[in-house]
């Protein structure tokens, strides 16, 4: 797609994104100023509000002032007219993010990620300029570069992030795809370590989210009654209820939040000097706002358990990371067949295909004679039963086939995966948290430091269980090392004192070195013999053989194959 194309739908997406989340702001304040004020208000302080709430839900602090006439009507200490409101609502920041993520993967999809990301930042940058000075008011009040850098970096970074896993994971040509092959061409494992680590880390965060957000619904669901009474309480009418209930519902995102730091042990604040945690809950006296009624009272200390949760997440990162590891390092088999395993997959093959690998015999009976001898003595050999011994494949498989064990891969794995699920909590529960007023009000939510090390932890802990796990040397654990080792003849007690018996295709290719060799005269046909005495004995089963012409000879059996004895050099055809 064309450069200029992309630039234009980006440019789109930003409108877009920024339109429409003045437009759900402006919606509610529309219809309170129809039905609440009968339209004789001034309609335009309606904007200046819509703009201020907006920037709040991007995370934009605002300082609120109230008016003298506005203290003196409802008695309001003085020395409460001043604070900072900075607990966001999230639902306006994680509809921003969301949309600039979509923007940012459909600009790599079209061949020009970078084009798309910086315009349509740019386009939100002067629309959030435009906002921030057309909405400026005295009652909430916004430092101009934090509401024109904050929300942008809203937009900006998660804009720019799916446009880099987007062309990481999906690019075929491009600075990031050259990269995403250097970084992947690295051996042992370490190639994948970075794509592990970012798909980990997602698993975790996606996880965290989804169990802090069952909580607060659960929350909410239990202590229904307390949040009806504070509705009642506050004795509104239905147009006052309608607009706390919208304004609630825009803090959904930031109360999942807070359950996801109560699940992590450290929990969250609804006050100065307040706490509720799974190990106890200390709250006093918190604001009347319904939503706030789904904080118990106290708690259990069974509630504890929920820190298995996170653990839980980081075992699944852990166990999703080590399996596509090892797929990706891959067999021994996989990566260079064996040709040992290449016997084994050509005797399960029909009769047939021996016939059809086989180059079209010279003329001359000589020749025919010793590609159809040639031809059988193979098919002999390969076709027999070494799956006679109970468990042969079985070792051949704990020999050959054990991958590389990329321990130093999978530790730095298991670290990045906890250290950034860490960060991304910390992220996440610094946005989640804030001032809701002037005195006990000024910190409300997570503290970010503790949730960081509670859920980095705890994250290591369940990684590291499934990725730093021990494995045997044969590939898996060692109660399937102890069994196939017995399954082959070999007591496991002793399997590793001493040399691995021999495996019968070891034997029949040695046989067929043999063959090879005395028919280009290097080896006498006595010596083959003495110094291959252990060729596998065929058992009674018989094997159609193909015959000379690339048919099958039903009455063909390996038995009474006898190898023909190579005639000297130059008495080939009887002539010099």
């Amino acid at each position: 797609m064309h450069r200029l194309i992309v630039a234009l739908l980006a440019s789109v997406d930003a409108v877009i994104a920024a339109a429409v989340g003045l437009a759900v702001t402006l919606a509610p304040l529309t219809l309170l100023w129809v039905f609440g004020f009968g339209g004789g208000a001034d309609w335009g302080v309606l904007w200046p509000s819509a703009v201020s709430v907006w920037q709040l839900g991007n995370l934009v602090p605002l300082t609120i002032t109230l008016p003298p006439d506005y203290l003196a009507a409802t008695g309001i200490d003085a020395g409460a007219a001043s604070f900072v409101l900075s607990l966001a609502p999230l639902a306006f920041a994680g509809f921003t993010a969301i949309f600039a993520a979509r923007s940012g993967a459909r600009a790599s999809h079209a061949d020009a990620w970078l084009t798309g990301v910086l315009t349509s930042s740019a386009v939100f940058a002067l629309v959030t300029t435009g906002a921030a000075l057309t909405g400026a008011n005295d009652v909430a009040r916004a430092e101009t570069w934090q509401a024109i850098l904050v929300p942008t970096l809203v937009f900006a970074l998660p804009a720019l992030v799916a446009a880099v896993v987007t062309e990481w994971s999906e690019a075929g040509s491009g600075a990031i795809a050259r990269l995403r092959d250097r970084v992947e061409a690295v051996p042992h494992g370490w190639g994948e370590v970075p794509a592990l680590v970012a798909r980990g880390t997602a698993v975790v965060v996606v996880g965290l989210v989804g169990v802090g957000a069952a909580v607060a619904a659960v929350a909410l669901f239990a202590r229904a009654g307390q949040i009806v009474a504070l509705f009642q309480a506050g004795d509104v009418d239905p147009i006052g209820a309608t607009v706390i209930t919208l304004a609630q519902l825009a803090y959904v995102p930031t109360l999942a939040v807070w359950g996801m730091s109560f699940v992590a042990g450290p929990g969250f604040a609804v006050g100065t000097g307040t706490a509720v945690s799974p190990a106890g809950t200390q709250v006093g006296v918190i604001p009347g706002l319904p939503a706030l009624g789904a904080v118990p009272e106290s708690t259990t200390s069974w509630l504890l358990l929920l820190a298995l949760l996170p653990i839980a997440l980081g075992a699944l990162a852990g166990w999703i990371a080590r399996s596509r590891l090892l797929h990706a390092h891959g067999s021994f088999r996989e990566r260079s067949p064996h040709p040992l395993h290449a016997a084994l997959a050509r005797r399960a093959e029909p009769p047939g295909a021996w016939a059809q690998l086989q180059p079209a015999p010279a003329a001359g009976a000589a020749s025919s004679r010793f590609d159809a001898g040639k031809t059988a003595a193979l098919s002999g050999l390969l076709s027999g039963a070494p799956s006679e011994e109970p468990g042969a494949d079985a070792h051949l498989d704990a020999h050959v086939d054990a991958p590389e064990d990329p321990i130093g891969a999978r530790l730095v794995v298991t670290a990045g995966i906890a250290l950034l699920s860490g960060g991304a909590a910390a992220l996440l529960a610094w946005a989640a948290s804030g001032s809701l007023g002037p005195g006990r009000l000024a910190e409300f939510g997570p503290d970010a430091g503790p949730v960081a090390l509670a859920v980095g932890l705890e994250v290591l802990l369940g990684a590291a269980i499934l990725l730093l796990s021990p494995r045997s040397a044969g590939g898996g654990n060692s109660a399937a090392h102890d069994s196939t080792s017995a399954a082959a003849g070999v007591d496991p007690a002793t399997a590793d004192d001493g040399p691995h018996p021999e495996p019968p295709e070891a034997a029949a290719f040695a046989a067929v070195a043999a063959f090879t060799a005395r028919r280009s005269g290097a080896v006498p046909a006595e010596d083959a013999e003495e110094r291959h005495p252990s060729t596998p004995a065929r058992g009674s089963r018989s094997t159609p053989l193909p015959d000379a012409g690339g048919g099958v000879a039903p009455e063909a059996t390996t038995e009474p194959i006898e190898l023909p004895r190579s005639a000297p050099p130059g008495a080939r055809d009887g002539s010099d």
